[in-house]
């Protein structure tokens, strides 16, 4: 697996907790070794990049780099965190990509802790469980970044990745006794999302991302488990409340909505919001539109916004909107059940007077971004 731990950095810190040797990712000649506890900076220049020691001239240029650690038991560190595996380092576009080459064992043994969490003795199945479907999503996955040079980003756009320091003996474990298991569908690996809190029922996946098509193995499940308990209720974001106040909710529409006709000379347009009701929900009650009436620049003349259809891509840590209300004057509310789609507004357009009543959407952008816990 290829780990893409950087895009763009302006320079990278390069060392190891051992000897760390490095090469020319070209044509394989040896640059230099870096001694145990010692960091190089690695800086973008015309064409390539240089490696910088410690109060020394920088190394010739080169197009990118290969380090790996050559003391037993010891790993290459990029900006203090340990690797396993082989650390590259390559020139792209105006800064430096920086991505790390191990195998898909050792990537999902730095997986584990990022994704589930410390587990107790007892919950080692929960770790067992966990390993398989990481691995199909890992492996189902790859290569999705190719335009970038790697299989996976090592956060939430695909999973998150703490190298050495997320391993622990409970998680080796897990990796060991699940080695090259994954979960497959009619002959092929399965599309494996999953998530740490569901909202009482799963959503089918054709209901929560923008471009999913619908898998007989992705239908919705409900997680009561009796006595009007869920199995996930004991997370924190199983139940959760945010209020915005009208000024709030303003900032969050001036700053996201897209640029139209409606915003006046030196300021955005958007006066007294009057009305936030919901509109439109999907099949697991999740809310799919979300309308939102202001009050144009021009008086008398109401602007109406539906936030609606679904996220582009589903985020960890967003929450699935069971209701939202508010009027002027008063706080605007959202709450719900767990984790889910983020509404996106649709622009209705005051100022057009062909779509003026009617409710034709004319555009749409993501109404809570940035704004979402």
């Amino acid at each position: 697996m290829r780990i893409g731990l950087a895009v763009g950095a302006s320079s990278v810190t390069l060392g190891g907790d051992g000897e760390l040797f490095v090469t020319d990712d070209g044509n394989g000649q040896p640059i230099g070794s870096i001694p145990a506890g010692v960091a190089w900076t690695v800086v973008p220049d015309t064409g390539g990049l240089r490696l910088v020691p410690p109060g020394g001239s920088p190394t010739e240029r080169h197009a990118g780099i290969s380090a790996v650690s050559v003391t037993e038991n010891r790993f290459a560190m990029v900006s203090r965190r340990r690797y396993r595996g082989r650390v590259n380092v390559v020139r792209a576009g105006s800064g430096l990509t920086v991505m790390n080459r191990v195998p898909v064992e050792s990537y999902l043994a730095g997986v584990l802790g990022g994704e589930i969490g410390i587990r107790r003795a007892e919950e080692a199945q929960a770790l067992v469980a966990q390993a398989v479907v990481s691995r199909s999503f890992a492996l189902k996955n790859r290569g999705r970044w190719e335009a970038l040079g790697f299989d996976a980003w090592a956060d939430v756009r695909d999973q998150v990745y703490n190298g050495v320091s997320g391993e622990t003996p409970e998680v080796w474990s897990a990796v060991r006794r699940t080695t090259g298991e994954v979960l497959e569908y009619d002959g092929e690996i399965i599309e494996a999302y999953f998530h740490s809190t569901c909202g009482g029922s799963t959503a089918a996946a054709e209901e929560a991302f923008k471009a999913a098509r619908g898998r007989p193995y992705l239908r919705p499940i409900s997680d009561a488990s009796g006595g009007g308990h869920h199995y996930c209720d004991l997370s924190p974001r199983f139940r959760w409340r945010e209020e915005w106040d009208g000024t709030k909710l303003r900032s969050i529409l001036s700053r996201t909505r897209p640029p139209g006709r409606d915003r006046a000379a030196g300021g955005d347009g958007l006066q007294r919001i009057t009305d936030v009701a919901v509109t439109g929900t999907g099949p697991s009650g999740r809310v799919t539109e979300l309308r939102i009436v202001w009050e144009c620049a021009r008086p008398g003349r109401p602007r109406r916004a539906a936030a609606g259809a679904r996220s582009a891509v589903a985020e960890h840590g967003v929450p699935a909107v069971r209701h939202a209300a508010g009027r002027s004057g008063h706080a605007a509310r959202r709450g719900g059940y767990g984790i889910g789609t983020r509404p996106r507004a649709v622009s209705m357009g005051c100022d057009r007077p062909s779509a003026r009543g009617t409710g034709l959407p004319q555009d749409s952008h993501d109404l809570f971004s940035g704004d979402s816990p």
